[in-house]
């Protein structure tokens, strides 16, 4: 299975602004912080609102932040939103491709199950899960890690 860099990218988002849970960030931030281009970011933090994963607030001190927790947003959750449709193979796409056999073979079954059993993993952990630990990951991303500097 090959994620698209959208999801990607909309890991990384969420990723940073998890980090900074009480602070506003701009999409100029995130990208200086990831190498991420503007353009591509001002989509995925699109689809993100679209979708109630995150705030985003305009004009001159605006940003964008987390609109739950970060304990509270699935990693699951992430990838389904900024996955496009999750076609392993053609029979998974609606029209059922330009498989002959499509609709008649126990494939595509197994494949769903198998999608089921990757989604179902990424459920059981969060945001907060990621930064839990990880004073490298603040580091890397030039933010101070309160956890690591504080000794708790």
């Amino acid at each position: 299975m090959h994620l698209s860099k959208f999801t990607d990218y909309s890991l990384r988002v969420m990723i940073y602004l998890a980090a900074k849970p009480d602070e506003l960030s701009t999409i100029d931030e995130i990208s200086d912080k990831h190498g991420i281009s503007k353009e591509h970011l001002r989509k995925i933090v699109h689809n993100l609102a679209q979708n109630a994963l995150i705030e985003s607030r305009r004009g001159r001190g605006g940003g964008i932040r987390l609109a739950h927790g970060a304990g509270d947003i699935k990693i699951g959750t992430i990838v389904r939103v900024a996955e496009d449709g999750f076609h392993i193979a053609q029979c998974f796409r609606p029209d059922g491709g330009d498989c002959r056999i499509s609709g008649c073979c126990q494939l595509n079954d197994m494949f769903h199950e198998a999608l089921n059993a990757f989604l179902s993993v990424l459920d059981k952990y969060t945001l907060a899960d990621i930064l839990t630990g990880q004073p490298v990951l603040f580091q890397r991303l030039g933010l101070f890690d309160f956890t690591h500097q504080t000794g708790q």
